[in-house]
């Protein structure tokens, strides 16, 4: 495998494919942006004409094109399949390793996956990763040994990838080897807690790597638009809460709170700017002010009104269907709570149970989300979401929760295991409120489909389309108001 240095020919079409996969990804690059980041390039090939380190070019790229942290992930993703740092066997034949000799050396320089070939690259990626400082360049290495030997698809059918990254990181488990590193760094002095924390994070950067490397050969073999469209997954902002993994989870708590305080601020002075234009006139104020334009009052002021904030009372779906979505549009609705007077929540599969006290001040957001799905057990009796029933067992207990000035939120996918909707129930709640909304998380395309009763309780309470932190982000906008 060599390194790539890009040239003239291509580049340009390259560069515009490349644009063009990050919107796909939900990045938003303007053509202003686009032309940035040529100058930008330009100036840095006028500087080392050889193009010099492409860490620098990875760097100039994301300086003009993304506008947010949470976007990083996919943008670096995407450089890599269109920028790669490497070149060769992605459209090779299967099973052409990238090791030289050794056991399960097939005798023709080409490593072969068997038993003796796999103890021996397990031994060599944990000494590589239990060293004081793990050399990055001998990791990628050995990720695209890992592919080339171990993640091979040899007689794949036309059309389809011939590596796979699942299947190498099936066959050499990686994960297995956190305690033999916890140990190693135990020995070197650090403590067991921080011994599995760092071993767990060099653990997580190698299966990237690995992951990174399947790419890079697929996007040899059918073209990085093709990589871009089925393999990269949207910026976290994009990524829809039911298709998120662990790892994408751990980047959505990172976004929750700032966001959350991003909004709020943005709530707090549009709120008081369309207050200063509403508010009763304050006269003397006025008068005062314009001695010092002669007389003219140019500059009016206003007394101050208190901004209106409204109740809010939530209630949530945990079942294992929507649990992600559950638990972090909670969180984020609490990160808010400063902008409504007041705010309870409760949760349900077929049993409502309160769980207003998780979110106290201060609380770190790692335990309130363990408190909630502990709780979850709280909220059932027999384990199948039963709309109807929680709703029911709602207006039981806690019906003392809604009043007059109380904005009502549902969230759930509206799947009720074709039990008794309880229409009724839900109309006297929602009529007992001054405004009631449905957060869904499957896309409106699938509501009617199966148990979903969707379309029935939408024509109760609006139904709204919630996938994504940005679409939840721009709803609880709208409901401040």
């Amino acid at each position: 495998m060599t390194a790539e240095r890009p040239d003239d020919s291509g580049l340009l079409d390259r560069h515009l494919a490349f644009v063009e996969a990050l919107r796909g990804a939900g990045l938003s690059v303007s053509l202003a942006e686009d032309i940035d980041s040529l100058a930008a390039l330009g100036a840095l090939r006028r500087q080392d004409p050889g193009w010099g380190d492409r860490a620098t070019v990875r760097d100039v790229f994301a300086a003009t094109m993304v506008k947010k942290q949470a976007q990083r992930t996919t943008f670096d993703a995407l450089f890599d399949v269109y920028f790669p740092a490497m070149v060769g066997d992605g459209a090779a034949a299967a099973g052409e390793g990238d090791g030289a000799g050794g056991p399960g050396d097939a005798g023709d320089g080409a490593v072969r996956d068997n038993a003796a070939a796999l103890v021996d690259f397990r031994d060599r990626l944990a000494e590589a990763l239990e060293t004081q400082q793990p050399d990055e360049a001998e990791l990628r290495r050995m990720a695209a040994e890992m592919v080339g030997v171990f993640g091979a698809m040899p007689g794949r059918g036309p059309g389809l990838s011939s590596w796979s990254a699942y299947t190498a990181l099936q066959r050499v488990a990686p994960q297995e080897l956190v305690d033999r590193l916890v140990a190693g760094l135990m020995g070197e002095g650090a403590d067991e807690e921080d011994a599995r924390r760092r071993a767990n994070r060099r653990i997580g950067s190698f299966t990237a790597m690995v992951e990174e490397d399947a790419r890079r050969r697929i996007a040899e073999e059918k073209g990085p638009d093709h990589v871009a469209d089925v393999a990269i997954r949207p910026s976290i902002d994009k990524l829809a809460f039911m298709a998120a993994r662990r790892t994408d989870l751990e980047e959505m708590r990172k976004e929750i709170f700032p966001l959350a305080r991003r909004l709020a601020t943005r709530l707090a002075k549009e709120q008081h700017s369309r207050h200063a234009r509403t508010a009763p006139l304050d006269f003397r104020r006025t008068v005062r002010a314009s001695i010092a334009t002669g007389g003219v009052p140019i500059t009016t002021h206003h007394r101050p009104k208190r901004p209106h904030r409204t109740d809010l009372v939530v209630l949530c779906d945990v079942s294992g269907s929507v649990a992600n979505f559950a638990q972090f549009t909670l969180l984020f609705v609490f990160a808010l709570r400063e902008v409504f007077q007041s705010m309870r929540a409760f949760t349900f599969i077929d049993h409502v149970h309160e769980v207003t006290g998780h979110f106290r001040p201060g609380a770190d957001p790692v335990d309130v989300l363990a408190d909630l799905s502990a709780s979850a057990s709280h909220a059932a009796l027999w384990g199948r979401t039963n709309y109807g029933r929680a709703f029911t067992k709602f207006e039981e207990s806690h019906l003392d929760a809604l009043t007059p000035k109380t904005t009502l939120l549902i969230l759930g996918d509206a799947r009720s295991n074709y039990s008794d909707l309880h229409e009724d129930t839900l109309r006297r709640l929602t009529g007992s409120v001054k405004r009631a909304f449905w957060l869904n998380p499957e896309h409106e395309r699938n509501w009617g489909t199966g148990d979903s009763a969707a379309p029935t309780y939408g024509e109760i309470v609006r139904m709204i389309e919630c996938r994504n932190l940005t679409q939840l982000s721009e709803f609880v906008h709208d409901l401040a108001w």
